[in-house]
């Protein structure tokens, strides 16, 4: 079993499935052209169906591309636009989404005890995630959390956490969620 998965994690070093080195935020800057489409080059989402990536721990956003490479996660636009990035491009553009600091403010009158109480000890009262391994969802579009959650509900999307939390949730509470998130004010800052 050792050898297998040593075969294995070889396998995709060859193939580029992990860092060669660790993630140089300026040469991300230069792949990130290629993203500024969708997720906008500080990482403020520019269309509602795609994420706010800005900010988001640089290990998340790596661990997504290289899910969208390998194809343990997929998606029309992301699997191909990761199949053609070679896993050092993959850490230098989470490096400088990571770079990004975001930051979130409720709306006025509206208290943290409020927040979706499945959600906040991973993602925060706020949306900003409190965990490495946790995006944020403080300003994203609501349609983009109701369609994640479902698709967490449905098992087209697979995780640990999520996909039992999501299997429990009415429509009502997925769209509860999605607005209380998508409330939110994201303010995104590039690095220095």
């Amino acid at each position: 079993m050792r050898a297998a998965a040593l075969i294995l994690l070889g396998g995709l070093t060859l193939a580029g499935g992990t860092p060669l080195s660790a993630g140089d935020p300026a040469e991300g800057r230069k792949v990130a052209n290629m993203c500024r489409t969708c997720h906008g080059i500080d990482g403020l989402a520019q269309i509602p169906i795609a994420p706010n990536i800005g900010g988001e721990p640089e290990a998340y956003l790596e661990s997504q591309l290289m899910a969208f490479k390998t194809g343990a996660r997929e998606h029309e636009m992301m699997s191909v636009v990761a199949a053609g990035l070679s896993a050092q491009q993959i850490s230098d553009v989470a490096a400088w989404y990571g770079a990004h600091v975001a930051s979130a403010r409720l709306p006025d009158g509206v208290s943290e005890a409020d927040a979706p109480d499945a959600c906040v000890s991973c993602h925060g009262a706020d949306g900003i995630a409190l965990l490495p391994e946790a995006p944020n969802l403080a300003g994203e579009v609501n349609i983009y959390i109701d369609t994640q959650l479902k698709a967490f509900r449905t098992g087209k999307r697979k995780h640990d956490i999520m996909s039992s939390i999501a299997a429990e949730m009415t429509d009502e509470e997925i769209r509860a969620v999605a607005d209380w998130y998508a409330a939110v004010e994201l303010e995104i800052t590039g690095p220095e």
